[in-house]
């Protein structure tokens, strides 16, 4: 998801500037106010979806009822001023995730399907308090990362499954018949091993492990260090490295659109990582250059101080 959501000047694609209300609402959802108001506005939701939760709320409960038909008309104008903020080009406000996110969560509570006090009714109205992350650059960040991890995640979890199925056989082979509650079966020999991911039970299952055989400390010790250690190792590398990329993204997300402008096939958002990789490097080499640079000075000043 990209974070930017809002139009610039210009509309948004590199089009003219828009004119009208079109300016008008353009401005009014950049500015900090608006922001401000809006944020106040799901915090002041959040606090009646958890008024709500107490019972015999008696009159209360009208109002509450009130104040939700308000943030509902309220959201509603905030989309439709985003929406218009696009000029001609309303289709560009679908180009950005957080608006599609905002547009469904806002949109899906006036589904005739969707009355009276469901369930799913309470988890779309309780999904509009996440809207409070597009407005923070710091969880928008950790959210891009979390979305630009998930193929190598889905690949981290395919090795893992793997391993942890041998694991478990292994440790069905070994301890099935002698400790059936932990290792009976597949089944409880990965919920053993799973569970000792967190390293509380390890001691408890050395101890089991030696009264079989001494050389069950190679089955623990191994099952520790390939998955605790270094698949967990792997994954965090992952979504570093997601963090990363979404941190260069967030940071350049003003100098290109999140399509292909340029028209050279590649989509702009790899554009705007490796322009934000070039920048890094221009910044270490004018780094190396001013320490160079100081110290030529501090010789030059030295010889001058031996010379007088």
């Amino acid at each position: 998801m990209s974070g930017s959501v809002v139009p610039d000047q210009r509309g948004g694609s590199g089009g003219p500037r828009p004119r009208g209300p079109a300016a008008f609402c353009a401005r009014l959802a950049r500015s900090r106010p608006f922001e401000i108001a809006i944020i106040v506005l799901i915090g002041a939701n959040a606090a009646v979806l958890g008024l709500e939760t107490y019972p015999h709320l008696g009159a209360a409960g009208s109002v509450l009822r009130w104040l939700e038909w308000a943030f509902r008309t309220m959201f509603v104008v905030e989309i439709a001023i985003r929406v218009l903020a696009y000029g001609r080009r309303p289709q560009d406000f679908f180009r950005h995730g957080w608006n599609v996110f905002d547009l469904v969560v806002t949109a899906a509570i006036f589904l005739p399907a969707l009355h009276g006090d469901s369930a799913l009714l309470r988890v779309i109205r309780v999904a509009r308090v996440l809207r409070l992350v597009r407005f923070s650059p710091g969880l928008r960040t950790i959210v891009a990362a979390l979305w630009r991890s998930l193929p190598g995640v889905g690949g981290f979890l395919a090795l893992a499954m793997v391993t942890l199925y041998v694991y478990g056989m292994a440790g069905w082979l070994i301890f099935g018949e002698i400790y059936p509650e932990e290792y009976g079966d597949i089944g409880r020999s990965l919920l053993t091993l799973f569970v000792l991911l967190s390293l509380e039970t390890l001691p408890d299952l050395i101890e089991q492990g030696l009264a079989v055989s001494a050389w069950t400390l190679v089955y623990y010790v191994s099952y520790v260090l390939i998955t605790v250690n270094l698949l967990l190792n792997i994954l965090i590398a992952v979504i570093v490295n997601s963090m990363e990329e979404a941190r260069r993204l967030e940071m350049t997300e003003g100098l290109a659109p999140d399509y292909d402008v340029d028209g050279d096939g590649v989509p702009d958002e790899l554009d705007r990582i490796a322009i934000s990789q070039r920048l890094d490097d221009l910044r270490a080499v004018v780094g190396e250059l001013e320490r160079e640079l100081r110290i030529g000075r501090e010789d030059g000043q030295r010889r001058m101080a031996d010379r007088g």
